[in-house]
């Protein structure tokens, strides 16, 4: 099933990040971003739902953008980035594109999941 999901981990507290705001943008053919679909991590730091219900995944450059800044802020911990932006090409829409996030207040990556 093709679809774009993520998980957030903290990995300064080791636990999942619950309630990071996500968004995720395709980019258009002029440069410009379009939304397509936004939602929070859930208890266990993930969201399945990027996409909107039977919304087709295409060919692409798309972004996920994750609001640190209000997760942090909801912790009252002081972060350094106040947004993490995952930018990323789809190429095979068959396919399941996982982005997970490695958080912490001084920094991040992520990597292609599964």
């Amino acid at each position: 099933m093709s679809a774009i999901t993520t998980h957030v981990l903290d990995t300064a507290s080791g636990r999942p990040a619950e309630g990071v705001p996500v968004t995720l943008s395709l980019r258009d053919d002029d440069g410009a971003w379009r939304e397509l679909g936004r939602g929070a991590t859930d208890a266990d730091g993930r969201l399945r739902t990027l996409l909107p219900a039977g919304a087709p995944l295409r060919e692409g450059t798309y972004r996920i953008a994750f609001d640190t800044g209000a997760y942090f802020d909801a912790l009252g911990v002081d972060g350094f980035f106040p947004e993490a932006a995952v930018v990323f090409v789809v190429r095979d829409t068959g396919r399941h594109y996982h982005v997970p996030l490695l958080l912490s207040p001084f920094g991040y990556s992520t990597y292609r999941g599964s």
